[in-house]
């Protein structure tokens, strides 16, 4: 089911991301269990998630919104798709726009800038974040496609709910 189906049926149990995040990696359609990232122009902990198994996984980050550093660039993305993550979607900038394209990862981002995130080691791992007025928790579930972007509660996902 596409993000206005899965709307149309489970509408208010959903958290929608807001409009704005543009598409950048080669996989337009993505989904899957979250992880939380906050952090602000420090990539330190998106790195070090990216070198652990994903599982089909869907990296969330709140970045502040603020797109004066890249938190993720070409190497870290190829990590999280070596390590089998489904997808990434960043609350801030990305960088290596055309590495990021040939790679079977879906990446939404607020905007991009050749400029790269710093590492000092700040940022934390699993906890609740908001991007804009969405809530999103580790454990929620992520659907992303050409729509948008969705988010069911912990513990539920599409396959667990009647249709």
């Amino acid at each position: 089911m596409n993000t206005c189906d899965l709307h149309d049926a489970y509408g208010d149990l959903l958290e929608i991301l807001p409009f704005g995040l543009t598409s950048y990696g080669g996989r337009k359609r993505f989904s899957g269990v979250v992880e939380t990232v906050k952090c602000l122009e420090d990539n330190s902990r998106i790195k070090e998630l990216s070198q652990t198994p994903g599982e089909g996984r869907v990296l969330v980050v709140d970045a502040g919104g603020s797109v004066r550093n890249a938190v993720m660039g070409d190497m870290i993305a190829c990590g999280l798709n070596d390590n089998g993550w489904a997808g990434v979607v960043i609350w801030g900038a990305v960088r290596d726009v055309g590495e990021l394209a040939a790679l079977d990862l879906g990446v939404l981002a607020l905007g991009h800038i050749p400029r790269p995130g710093k590492r000092r080691g700040d940022g934390q791992i699993g906890i609740d974040i908001r991007l804009g007025e969405a809530r999103v928790s580790p454990g929620a579930f992520l659907v992303a496609d050409e729509e948008g972007c969705i988010v069911f509660p912990p513990g539920t996902k599409p396959d667990d709910l009647a249709l």
